[in-house]
């Protein structure tokens, strides 16, 4: 990090932030309902030049914690600054410096087309016509839109649509930019041209940051210098990638592709130190697929002859090392999708 980023303060910090939602009042035939905390006292610090991810599941408060440091909801306790400001006491510094851009959203105006909006959008900023234009058009240009350029808005495509509200993410050219599962229903293609540009975004000029929200690991893993994963308000962990693999390393992951005896499924349970699970079958092969994590004590061989003792052929054996899958899980104990409770 250059020495002029180091004097400056953080981009974002936040000290015991809290937010807490009331209950619904009784209502006939309905009974009142308790206060939901979906922050309990989060605190983080990130630096200037960071593209920083956060992971939770459903419900996890990732939500929350956007619109608290996008100055769209008031923290309940705790504080949280931006680029140096405090988002309740300087809501509008925080602003200027910010840009904010969801997944699925429906921003913009029907009738103006891909240019025009995006031009609408430069002048929220102040950004001089000198300026918007030329960065508009290559927006355009790195997000596939040039096709699109002068289309209405309500004739494009949801793709499309999404694409270019990425763009006008970019408009401003913001110090922080929040981007809350920005490829979200994107093609694969058009999702990793989008990746690739935030990167060279962060690395072309000093001091520019990034909070990533995506339900997509790889997506994480391939951008992010550090992830903290938050689970009911709480964050759990926060490292590099392989900061996190560490926490939760012991043990290879290993799939098997197998063919039981006369179709018949063994019981994995029986297999000394090992959880396994039963994944997949391919009727074509007649065969299926079984999922384990080894622990460092067993040899992976020792699994396969008692799996021959009982008459299962291997037909196929990958192994892989832990993933920010698994370390998901193993910090949460439950997947991406599973709910935990308001945003």
């Amino acid at each position: 990090m250059p020495a002029s980023d180091t004097l400056k303060p953080p981009a974002v910090e936040t000290v015991g932030l809290t937010r807490t939602f009331r209950g619904a009042r009784a209502r006939r035939g309905r009974p009142a309902q308790a206060e939901v905390r979906a922050l309990a006292g989060v605190d983080t610090r990130i630096e200037r030049g960071e593209i920083f991810g956060l992971l939770g599941p459903n419900g996890a408060g990732k939500t929350t914690f956007l619109k608290i440091l996008t100055t769209l909801l008031s923290p309940t306790a705790g504080t949280a600054r931006v680029a140096g400001f405090d988002v309740e006491r300087e809501p509008r510094e925080v602003r200027r410096r910010i840009s904010l851009v969801s997944g699925g959203e429906t921003s913009g105006y029907g009738i103006l087309t891909v240019r025009e909006c995006l031009w609408m959008f430069s002048q929220f900023y102040g950004v001089p016509n000198r300026v918007a234009w030329p960065r508009i058009d290559a927006l355009i240009k790195i997000v596939d839109l040039e096709e699109q350029t002068h289309t209405r808005i309500n004739r494009l495509s949801t793709g499309q649509r999404q694409r270019m509200n990425f763009a006008r993410g970019f408009v401003s050219d913001p110090e922080v930019i929040f981007l809350d599962e920005p490829t979200l229903g994107m093609d694969v293609n058009a999702a990793r041209a989008l990746r690739g540009y935030v990167a060279r975004w962060v690395r072309e000029r000093a001091g520019r940051t990034v909070l990533l929200t995506t339900h997509y690991m790889a997506e994480a893993e391939e951008l992010c210098d550090r992830i903290a994963i938050i689970d009911r308000g709480r964050v759990l962990a926060c490292d590099s990638v392989p900061g996190l693999r560490r926490q939760v390393q012991g043990g290879q992951h290993v799939e098997l592709e197998v063919r039981p005896a006369d179709g018949a499924l063994p019981d994995l349970a029986a297999l000394a130190g090992v959880q396994a699970a039963w994944g997949a079958p391919h009727p074509e092969r007649g065969t299926r697929t079984v999922k384990f994590r080894l622990p460092p004590d067993t040899p992976l061989v020792s699994v396969l002859r008692q799996l021959e003792q009982v008459g299962v052929r291997i037909d196929g054996v990958a192994t892989r090392e832990t993933n920010l899958e698994d370390v998901f899980i193993a910090v949460v104990g439950r997947g991406l999708e599973d709910t935990g409770g308001p945003e």
